[in-house]
C-alpha cells in the first residue's frame, strides 16, 4: 500500500486524528472536577455532553461517577486501542475504516424506525471489529492494576463474573476490570451491575480510573509494537 511507504512521522500525524485519547481523558477529568466542586448539575451536563447518550437528568453523584468510569473503560478500547490494533494489522487504511465503522455505529446504532437496518449493520460490524481490542484492553488493564497499587485480584474476579453482563459482547470486558480494580460498583439502572460487592464510586475514583487508563494504553501500545514473527518460507512442491 502507498501509505506503508510514508515516513513514520507522517504516518503518526495521519494516525493521530483517528485516536481519541486526549479528548477522552479530558472529558472524564471535567466530570471529575465538577463532582469535586459538588456541582452535580454541571457534572450531569458534562457527562451527557461528552461521554454518554443516556438521560443524565436524575443520576446521583455516584451514578455520574460510575457512568464516567464505564465510558472511559469502554471508549479506551473503542476509540484508542482498536484504531491502534487496526493500524498494526492493516496500516492507515484499516485504521480509518475502523473509525468509520465505529462512528457509523455511534450515529446510526440507536433503535429508531428510520435507522433500524443501517443501525443493525453498523452495530454488528462494530461488535465484530471490537472483539479483539476489548479483550486486549481488558488484559492490559489487568496487568496495569497491580502496578498502580490497585486490586488486581478483585479486577480479575470482576472480569470473570461481569465480562458478559452487558448487552454488548465487548464493553463488559474492560468495564468489569476497571470496576474490580477500583473497588467500585458500576450500576446502570435496570441494565447491568458490575462488581456488585463494590462501594459507590466518587470523584477520587475517576482520578484513579484515568491513571489506570493511561497505563493500560501504554501497555497496549507496547504490546502492539512487538515485532511480528517471521513468515514461514513456502514449502517447495515435491517433483
Amino acid at each position: 500500500m502507498a501509505t506503508a511507504r510514508l515516513p513514520w512521522p507522517v504516518q503518526g500525524a495521519l494516525l493521530k486524528p483517528l485516536l481519541a485519547r486526549r479528548a477522552l481523558l479530558s472529558a472524564v477529568g471535567e466530570v471529575e472536577a465538577a463532582l469535586h466542586a459538588n456541582d452535580l448539575p454541571e457534572a450531569r451536563r458534562l457527562l451527557a455532553w461528552h461521554l454518554v447518550s443516556r438521560d443524565t437528568t436524575h443520576l446521583s453523584a455516584a451514578e455520574v461517577a460510575g457512568a464516567a468510569a464505564e465510558s472511559l473503560a469502554e471508549n479506551l478500547s473503542d476509540s484508542v486501542v482498536a484504531p491502534l490494533l487496526a493500524y498494526r494489522a492493516g496500516g492507515l487504511p484499516l485504521a480509518a475504516l475502523y473509525r468509520y465503522a465505529n462512528t457509523a455505529d455511534a450515529l446510526w446504532g440507536y433503535r429508531t424506525p428510520e435507522l433500524e437496518w443501517p443501525g443493525k449493520v453498523a452495530a454488528h460490524a462494530d461488535d465484530l471489529l471490537n472483539l479483539a481490542p476489548a479483550r486486549l484492553t481488558a488484559a492490559c488493564a489487568l496487568l496495569a492494576a497491580p502496578l498502580l497499587g490497585l486490586d488486581g485480584r478483585a479486577a480479575f474476579r470482576a472480569w470473570r463474573s461481569g465480562r458478559r453482563a452487558t448487552t454488548s459482547p465487548n464493553a463488559g470486558h474492560p468495564m468489569s476490570v476497571f470496576a474490580g480494580a477500583l473497588g467500585v460498583r458500576l450500576d446502570k439502572r435496570g441494565v447491568y451491575v458490575l462488581n456488585p460487592e463494590g462501594r459507590e464510586p466518587g470523584a477520587p475514583d475517576l482520578r484513579a480510573a484515568r491513571r489506570l487508563a493511561h497505563l493500560t494504553l501504554i501497555l497496549a501500545t507496547l504490546c502492539l509494537m512487538l515485532p511480528r514473527p517471521p513468515a514461514r518460507p513456502a514449502r517447495r512442491a515435491r517433483p
